[in-house]
């Protein structure tokens, strides 16, 4: 009579734990599946931000590059994010969409081949084939203009760009074969049968985190070498940096909730509010607050 109870609850375990597997699956096939440009486009929008997707080719490999603003300003920086693996352009949401830094600075990302729309999971497992890529997305912009921005797998591809750029930000980048470990999971990886269970953009990651070990040693002596500046940033200088940008967000949010129409003292004398510019794309956030001209 035990027996037959235990058989029965093994029974009911082991279906409850295939249809969890199997709803954990599904929901890594939907959420690792590459966004399309107009959903991408979508999530990236705000009343001051209008994107645009550009699809380009390198090698005959397609690509698409997401710009924040429609026209480059060459008086700025250009910040360029370079994601890791598994990722996407919009790994860096949250920066792409700052509006301090879109006030400040040109902003573009890019999804490395294999990650994005086209060619989803065909990665090439070269530093120098995404350097290649890197080039050809920045081959119309000053480099001297140009703050890279590289993390996890994008960390090396930005430190082995040979450029002078302004500054180059490591966080938390790839860059030594002997400490890149290789988990029990990617054996779902290696074995053929099993492989075609995981996302493509998984399967891509694996691809590179075993090219890692062959390949990061022959730019090991480049990681101290470069050109430009590097920033690698601590997690405490992060949280702290982080904590700064809530704050002067939230502070922008209330104003703009202050925002209801012509400027008046408290006893209703109206005020002639004069905006101070600095650059004309500044003019469309003017005549958003009401102002009533420039000062």
């Amino acid at each position: 009579m035990m027996l037959k109870k235990i058989k029965k609850i093994s029974k009911i375990v082991g279906v409850i734990v295939f249809v969890l597997f199997i709803i954990l699956l599904i929901a890594a096939h939907v959420f690792l599946s590459p966004k399309s440009d107009k959903t991408a486009l979508e999530e990236l929008t705000t009343d001051n931000l209008q994107p645009k997707i550009i699809h380009s080719n390198y090698k005959g490999f397609e690509y698409r590059v997401v710009s924040m603003q429609k026209e480059i300003d060459t008086t700025l920086f250009t910040l360029v994010f370079v994601h890791g693996s598994p990722g996407g352009f919009l790994d860096y949401k949250m920066y792409l969409k700052d509006s301090i830094l879109n006030a400040k600075a040109n902003i573009i990302s890019y999804d490395r081949v294999g990650y994005g729309t086209e060619y989803t999971g065909n990665v090439k497992g070269s530093i120098d084939f995404e350097i290649g890529v890197l080039h050809d997305i920045i081959k119309d912009t000053p480099t001297k203009k140009i703050v890279l921005i590289g993390y996890s797998y994008g960390g090396p591809i930005v430190l082995a760009s040979s450029k002078k750029y302004k500054y180059k930000v490591s966080l938390a980048s790839a860059v030594d074969a002997d400490l890149e470990r290789i988990f029990w999971g990617l054996k779902v990886y290696d074995w053929k049968l099993t492989r075609w269970l995981l996302p493509k953009k998984v399967q891509a990651a694996a691809k590179e985190k075993y090219s890692h070990l062959t390949d990061l040693p022959n730019y090991e002596n480049l990681w101290n070498s470069s050109q430009s500046p590097i920033v690698n940033p601590t997690e405490a200088e992060l949280l702290y940096y982080q904590e700064i940008r809530a704050q002067f967000q939230a502070a922008e949010s209330l104003l703009q909730e202050l925002n209801p129409g012509p400027a008046l003292t408290a006893n209703g004398d109206r005020i002639e509010l004069a905006a101070n510019i600095e650059l004309p794309h500044e003019v469309e956030l003017v005549v958003k607050l009401a102002a009533d001209g420039i000062g």
